[in-house]
């Protein structure tokens, strides 16, 4: 064998022992992959339509007026109770002072009434007294008028006078019932006037609190549209403030991909944000339908030429607050979600009706308690006693 031969043997035996290798190592790597599939890879359901989602608070004016001052702008943080806008009080001032001197005038009012009672009480008595004279002096002479003793024309003016006092009693009766009729079943706090006096207290108190706009949350300002001078209208956005701290990721799952999703399973997730971290959750729950079918123009698949697309539903799942607040992440950021699906004991959907909040504020609450107060104060300031007792006409 010559040298040429000799080289292309070791060729050949290269080529061979190179392609063994090759194949080699392809077995192995299919091996490794066919036990990573059986192991972990059959229960991991993945998809990259996901994004980052979450509550958007929008602040609205309660009530009509012009802008002076700004507390916030955008991408600022603030904190649940913070006074971010405020708007030019005098005109809710001088309406608030109207409502107060409504209150204290009809708290007057009414005590007028349950005293005008009382003089009826008084001369119903006065009157009833009256009349039993009137009845007495006109059965005392009405033995006397065959004797001789009064004449007709007494006994006359006896009839006549029981007759007025009559009268007078029934006419005071009636104004007797009359006021009664107007503070009946009530007591003076509770008088229908004074609760709608109150009501209207209320009203204006509450837009002279609501001047002072405060945050009912805790988040980033975002979407800022108020200006300084600016005459905003009621239910008018102002901005919207976004709790970085109470935000989720809707993956969007092929529905093939659906069979195997169940509440509870844990989740791990990426964020093209951040490239080298991995979040950790679990699905809160599967959406009633589609994007299409909540879709502003839902498809007619009925009607004209019918082409089949995947539709994939939306998987809410809930995100680790301690990871969140290491890595935060921002509404609409893109996720990368990878499912273990390989305990499908739970739920698809929730089997357990919702029975206490999910989200509350309480920066309102005060408000009223504020108002309460000052009620209470007027009140005693207008009147000498608490309480006035129900007052009833004796049978």
């Amino acid at each position: 064998m010559d040298s040429q031969q000799q080289a292309d043997a070791d060729r050949i035996h290269k080529r061979n022992l190179a392609l063994s290798v090759f194949t080699i190592i392809a077995l192995v790597l299919a091996f490794i992959w066919l036990i990573y599939w059986l192991i972990w890879g059959r229960f991991e359901v993945y998809t990259d339509d996901a994004y980052v989602n979450g509550n958007m608070v929008q602040l609205m004016s309660q009530i009509a007026g012009t802008v002076v001052e700004i507390n916030v702008d955008d991408t600022q943080l603030v904190k649940q109770g913070q006074v971010v806008i405020k708007f030019d009080p005098a005109d809710t001032a001088i309406a608030l002072q109207q409502a107060q001197a409504q209150l204290a005038e009809t708290i007057r009012q009414v005590r007028q009434l349950f005293e005008n009672t009382k003089r009826e009480q008084a001369t119903l008595i006065l009157r009833k007294a009256d009349l039993i004279k009137a009845r007495l002096d006109l059965k005392r002479r009405a033995n006397l008028v065959g004797n001789s003793a009064v004449s007709k024309e007494e006994y006359q003016h006896y009839q006549t006078a029981l007759e007025a006092a009559q009268a007078q009693y029934d006419a005071a009766l009636h104004n007797l019932r009359s006021s009664l009729a107007l503070i009946a079943n009530t007591h003076l706090y509770t008088h229908p006037a004074v609760e709608r006096a109150k009501a209207n207290f209320k009203t204006a108190y509450l837009n002279a609190e609501r001047t002072v706009i405060v945050a009912p949350v805790s988040g980033y300002i975002a979407k800022r549209n108020a200006q300084v001078g600016q005459y905003v209208l009621v239910n008018t956005p102002m901005l919207a403030i976004i709790p970085l701290n109470e935000i989720w990721v809707d993956a969007n799952y092929k529905e093939s991909q659906l069979s195997n999703l169940r509440i509870g399973q844990t989740v791990s997730l990426s964020a093209d944000a951040y490239s080298n971290v991995t979040y950790h959750g679990k699905i809160f729950g599967l959406s009633p339908g589609t994007g299409a079918a909540f879709s502003l123009l839902p498809p007619q698949n009925a009607t004209g030429n019918w082409i089949k697309i995947v539709q994939r539903l939306p998987v809410r799942i809930w995100m680790d607050p301690k990871e969140l607040r290491k890595y935060p992440l921002q509404l609409g950021l893109s996720m990368r979600v990878t499912t273990n699906t390989y305990d499908v004991s739970g739920h698809m959907l929730s089997q357990q009706a919702v029975n206490k909040p999910i989200y509350f504020t309480d920066v309102y609450a005060q408000q009223i308690a504020k108002v309460n107060q000052s009620i209470d104060r007027i009140l005693h300031d207008n009147s000498p006693d608490m309480f006035i007792p129900r007052m009833k006409l004796d049978a």
